[in-house]
């Protein structure tokens, strides 16, 4: 994935960009629109208050890459692969792990992770009607 900018993103400024992203409102924003740009021009903005100097794009970029790498790396984990995973994982699982939900219920097969009281109440909704 290209590495937009030239300058490599340090641990630090990745962790304060997902930090910004966790941020609801942030969040909302970002799943409801296309374009953009204002939004990570806000997220530039307060970057730059933890002295990180990104722009817009460079912060658009690297979610965007954040958020590939993430759900290849979720995919790769939900098919039972534990070779892929990825060093923001977690956080990025808490920020996105809600929008997998639904994934997550297609898989019907697997009911071994599946807590049992999930099971139960499936059985019995499909024993209604």
């Amino acid at each position: 994935v290209a590495n937009e900018g030239g300058k490599h993103w340090t641990v630090n400024e990745v962790r304060a960009l997902i930090r910004i992203w966790s941020d609801k409102s942030i969040q909302q924003q970002l799943e409801g629109t296309v374009r953009n740009k204002r939004i990570f021009e806000q997220v530039a903005a307060r970057l730059q208050k933890f002295g990180i100097d990104r722009d817009w794009k460079q912060c658009r970029t690297k979610y965007k890459n954040l958020k590939h790498e993430y759900k290849s790396a979720k995919s790769a984990q939900d098919s039972g692969s534990t070779s892929k995973s990825m060093k923001f994982f977690n956080e990025l699982d808490a920020i996105l792990g809600h929008s997998t939900m639904e994934q997550a219920s297609k898989s019907d097969n697997d009911e071994s992770e599946r807590p049992p009281e999930w099971t139960e109440a499936k059985s019995e909704k499909d024993s209604i009607g």
